[in-house]
């Protein structure tokens, strides 16, 4: 995707704990089984999840209104509070949703896409208390995704990892302090994906759903049920996701399969094997900016799919025909952005109970994945290229005297980042109890190499050929513009020991130790284009850090109060990605790298927190605050070059402070029915003034770009017999649109809705049905008030001042959408 930003988004880094959810119903007594969902789990020392032991003490809010269980929960572990995001809430959301939109519900979580079922991963974007989501370690199963953003260079997004309907559920830890994840950027916390379990019983679902935009979601599922005596059983399932943009042309595809098998081990134990294949083939839409939403309406878009659409993106790309009311006119509708993605990734695990207080897990994993994202460049002959009579044929050639990709003269071109990974790991940890004490150490090695290269394709004149197939061979004409191939060790080994005292007390130390070190080589450069001599290569960063602490308590007094504490340092390893797509420090020129390597320190944050919870059938209510210092943080800033190819540097530029506050409250006044809400006031600010292209600008004391100062979230829920129905609100405050500050996102209101309904065992309705053992129908309306936003923020970087808000890094919101569904369980 273009980079048509200044100055590139900064690295965002603040925190919080301890958040509780807002919609309990129901507290259950601390050494119960805990109901989350459809799941229940019992606190023993000999049931894990990924490295982390199961406390003896800790709350639980099962969320269970009488006739209705909402799934999510909240569980003190012994790296901080995680808010458990079940499956029966889950279900609630449009099928195929990603799962993160559900987690969007709790206190100071920001969830943006432009797409209603936020699967667009050119669009999906997520804060957790200030957080973005590079900043936050996410996993299936334990296994590391990497950072979950469009430009992923150690992993995979979530939604490419798994499908939805196979998420049991999200356990999330919202801080820095989840020492055991196989993360080296949880500065804000970790997302750890739990995929669901085979069934003991053969049998199987379909599902399908029809919405607006010709949208089709299919997905079947088939469990096998236990196949011998030693329980053996496995899960097959295929996704079909397809909808057609909401504005413009062409549509967004993704298809995926999944298989699972557990093959228990006596009473106790367990090997696992997971397995993902993904396709995701999606046309993105175009960059916008607040200019153009208030001066011409949210309906721009890239000519692709659309009549004569070839035509009129050559037009634009020679400058006839632009539009006299659009500022940056040529900008304002390319001919295509694509993404492409195939994706293998698995793993296999041995769950072993050694002893009755010595458990033992190992996972090893692997996962390749193939890239391709494309866009029409406009720019082949540089910024002011005109045309006043053309011929759209190859005879316009003779005109392009600044040809910067000697392709076949014509001003437009198909620049393509053509990215793969190749990477393999294994995890292995122990847990063991004894006396007062859990204790647990583990740790994760990960190879990964990561080739980055972009590609310019010729691209045929209007008069002389059409447009070739995004999601096709490209053309035998092309050449390398840049390239670049990462080679990446990661180890991580962590401790810890939390101690019971008492029963309703639980004080918790551990400690985690981190060493990844990056290897870069030039691939390519074509000088014309980028405009340097030589990119980055034949050089190495390393983070270290021998020691990063966390600390924490928790105390459980009189019936329904809890207190609790936590204090963490984490560090985030160096970043990677293609030429000058983001603040990473070796995607620069080599003269820009050698200018600053010396002087280049890993990110690193203390996180401070307190906080109180009530808890009781009729009222349960929460209150936290928290403190973040974070360290050099990295940039990108400009040093040269035009709006088509910015010549740029990353640099340490001090970094921010952030303290914030949460409170809910939530009322369960008669059977059936829970209301809740919540309210996240964040004050988060840049420590320095910042200086870009000579430039200083007055930055120290401003509110951090895109995440927003207040945020309030209301639900409502009611099920009365097989019915059930819910509507939630969020209000998302105003937001930084510039680094200084001079121009800000209106703050909105976005209300979605929802209706279900269980039909229960066709076979009541008609004898030869009774196959259909299980039926729901559901029916969604999302944002129903059409409201006109911005959604996803500063995918094309951030300026430091824009008055007018004409930088060009807003994707808008969807306008209300209808769906309707049906699941059918054999």
């Amino acid at each position: 995707m273009r980079r048509k930003s200044i100055v590139m988004r900064g690295l965002l880094i603040t925190t919080a704990l301890f958040p509780v959810s807002t919609w309990a119903a129901a507290t259950e007594k601390a050494h119960a089984p805990k109901r989350i969902g459809a799941v229940s789990h019992r606190a023993s020392p000999t049931t894990k999840q990924n490295f982390a032991t199961k406390p003896k003490v800790h709350s639980s809010m099962a969320l269970r209104a009488k006739g209705e269980e909402l799934s999510v929960s909240t569980r003190r572990r012994v790296h901080g509070t995680e808010v458990v995001v079940g499956r029966a809430l889950l279900e609630k959301q449009v099928p195929g949703t990603n799962p993160l939109k559900a987690l969007a519900q709790m206190p100071g979580v920001a969830f943006q896409s432009d797409d209603p079922q936020g699967v667009d991963t050119y669009s999906v974007n997520l804060y957790m208390h200030g957080f973005s989501q590079s900043e936050i370690g996410m996993t299936l199963d334990g296994m590391p995704l990497g950072e979950p953003v469009y430009r992923n260079y150690n992993g995979l997004n979530p939604v490419a990892a798994i499908s939805s309907e196979n998420v049991e559920r999200l356990d999330v830890t919202q801080s820095a302090g989840a020492e055991s994840v196989a993360s080296t950027n949880n500065l804000g916390g970790s997302i750890n994906y739990v995929s669901r379990t085979p069934s003991a019983k053969r049998g199987g679902t379909v599902l399908q759903t029809f919405g607006s935009n010709q949208m089709w979601h299919t997905f079947a599922r088939i469990d096998s049920g236990e196949l011998n005596s030693t329980g053996t059983k496995f899960f097959t399932s295929y996704m079909r996701n397809e909808t057609a943009k909401w504005k413009g042309g062409s549509d967004q595809f993704m298809q995926q399969v999944n298989a699972k098998l557990v093959q228990p081990i006596g009473r106790e134990s367990k090997f696992t094997t997971f397995f993902d294949w993904d396709n995701l083939q999606q046309t993105n839409y175009q960059d916008y900016s607040p200019y153009w939403l208030k001066n011409n309406g949210p309906m721009i878009d890239n000519f692709i799919g659309t009549r004569n659409g070839w035509r009129n993106a050559y037009n634009y790309a020679v400058g006839k025909n632009l539009p006299g009311n659009i500022y940056d006119a040529r900008d304002s509708s390319y001919y295509d952005s694509t993404s492409m993605e195939y994706d293998l990734f698995g793993g296999m695990s041995s769950d072993l109970v050694l002893a009755d207080k010595l458990h033992w897990k190992t996972t090893v994993y692997g996962h390749d994945q193939t890239v391709r994202g494309t866009y029409t460049n406009p720019y082949g002959c540089g910024s002011n290229y005109t045309i006043a009579d053309p011929t759209y044929t190859s005879a316009d050639a003779a005109s392009c005297t600044n040809d910067k990709v000697s392709l076949n003269g014509n001003p437009m071109f198909e620049q393509t980042k053509r990215p793969k990974i190749h990477r393999y790991g294994i995890l292995s940890s122990v847990d063991y109890s004894i006396a007062h004490n859990d204790l647990s150490a583990g740790v994760w090695y990960e190879n990964n190499k990561y080739i980055s290269n972009e590609y310019g394709y010729a691209v045929p004149f209007p008069n002389e050929g059409s447009m070739w197939d995004q999601y096709g061979t490209p053309p035998t004409q092309g050449r390398l513009l840049w390239g670049q191939t990462y080679n990446t060790n990661t180890f991580t080994a962590f401790f810890s020991d939390t101690y019971h005292p008492v029963d309703n007390v639980s004080l918790h130390f551990g400690f985690k130790s981190m060493l990844n070190t990056s290897r870069v080589q030039e691939n390519g450069n074509w000088q014309p284009f980028t405009g340097i001599n030589a990119i980055t290569g034949g050089e190495s960063l390393t983070t270290a850090y021998a020691f990063l602490p966390h600390i924490s308590g928790d105390w459980h007094f009189l019936k329904h109060h809890e207190l609790f504490f936590d204090v963490s340092e984490n560090a985030h390893a160096y970043s990677e990605s293609g030429y000058n797509l983001t603040a990473s420090p070796m995607a620069v020129s080599q003269t820009a790298y050698d200018s600053v390597k010396n002087s280049l320190k890993p990110e690193t944050a203390w996180n401070y927190a307190v906080g109180y919870r009530y808890m009781d059938q009729l009222l349960q209510g929460s209150l936290y605050l928290y403190h973040t210092d974070f360290h050099n943080r990295l940039q990108q800033i400009v040093t040269g070059g035009t709006l088509s190819n910015l010549l740029a540097t990353v640099q340490n530029v001090g970094g921010v402070t952030m303290n914030g506050v949460d409170a809910g409250i939530t009322l369960t006044p008669v059977s059936g029915l829970a209301i809740s809400g919540n309210i996240s006031y964040n004050h988060a600010t840049y420590n320095s003034d910042m200086t870009s292209a000579g430039t200083r600008y007055h930055t120290a004391g401003r509110q951090v770009v895109d995440y927003p100062q207040l945020m309030y979230k209301l639900r409502a829920s009611y099920a009365w017999r097989k019915a059930e129905v819910f509507v939630d609100s969020s209000f998302m405050g105003q937001r930084n649109y510039s680094y200084t500050g001079d121009y800000k996102l209106p703050s909105y209101w976005l209300t979605n809705a929802g209706l279900r309904y269980d039909l229960g065992n066709i076979g009541q309705y008609h004898k030869g049905l009774g196959f259909m053992k299980h039926a729901v129908v559901s029916f969604n309306v999302y944002n129903i008030a059409n409201v006109r936003y911005a959604a996803t923020v500063g995918q094309n970087g951030f300026l430091m001042s824009d008055p007018q808000g004409q930088n060009q890094s807003v994707l808008l919101g969807a306008p209300r959408q209808f769906f309707g569904s049906i699941q059918i369980d054999f």
